[in-house]
């Protein structure tokens, strides 16, 4: 089996939603910490941007014997590969429709929501002379107003466990890590997202969820 290294920081969404499918699919990985703010960013350096030109994470490097590392960089062409190397337990349900619909949503936050509150973007609100906090506030609630409209809409119900079927999908992936960057930015998705939070209640004491969370991982500012 190759070995892994995965370039996260400990609250970036889209790390986290990468750091959810290996520890759903069982695999042991580096963890190599990239400080999103320290000294004006150390995914700004000559290093990093070598692994990764947008100057992002996440990266996921895949080393194995006697071939130089191959790299992913975007977090659901990682989640896609994860899913097509390792198929057990599977990130995708098995019907096409079920399997669209997880891809959508999963897209509300990866393309609709995430891109637009990231630091990047917040920082140039703020070099406009906007509102940083209400800018985010904007647009993620925008996009989980989204996504609770359209699993209302598919009768997702009070007691279901997940976004689609039974078991945790991409969609649940980004869901997770959204709700908790909604709530650093001032909403309340118990009020507001109720089916989406009641998802995120039955998913927060999964293991593999667990794991993942921010506060957990090496680099979170209680564990320095």
């Amino acid at each position: 089996m190759p070995s892994l290294v995965l370039d996260s920081y400990w609250r970036s969404t889209s790390a986290w939603r990468v750091r959810i499918a290996l520890h759903l699919k069982g695999v042991p990985f580096e963890l190599r910490p990239v400080h999103l703010l320290r000294d004006g960013g150390e995914q700004r350096t000559a290093a990093h941007g070598e692994r990764n030109p947008m100057q992002q994470i996440p990266v996921l490097e895949v080393h194995e014997h006697g071939h130089p590392p191959r790299r992913l960089t975007q977090s659901l062409a990682i989640l896609a590969w994860l899913d097509a190397w390792l198929p057990e337990p599977p990130l995708l349900p098995p019907d096409p429709w079920q399997r669209a619909r997880a891809w959508e949503l999963a897209e509300v936050v990866n393309s609709g929501t995430q891109p637009l509150q990231n630091m990047a973007v917040l920082e140039a609100v703020e070099r406009m002379g906007g509102d940083r906090q209400a800018w985010a506030r904007d647009v993620i609630d925008r996009g989980l107003r989204a996504m609770e409209a359209l699993v209302e809409r598919d009768g997702l119900g009070p007691h279901a466990t997940a976004l689609v079927g039974d078991t945790p999908t991409v969609a649940d992936l980004c869901l997770v890590p959204q709700l908790y960057n909604a709530r650093r930015f001032g909403l309340d998705p118990d009020a507001a997202y109720p089916r989406l939070a009641a998802v995120e209640r039955a998913l927060v004491e999964h293991p593999a969820f667990v794991a993942a969370h921010p506060d957990r991982q090496p680099d979170a500012p209680a564990a320095s």
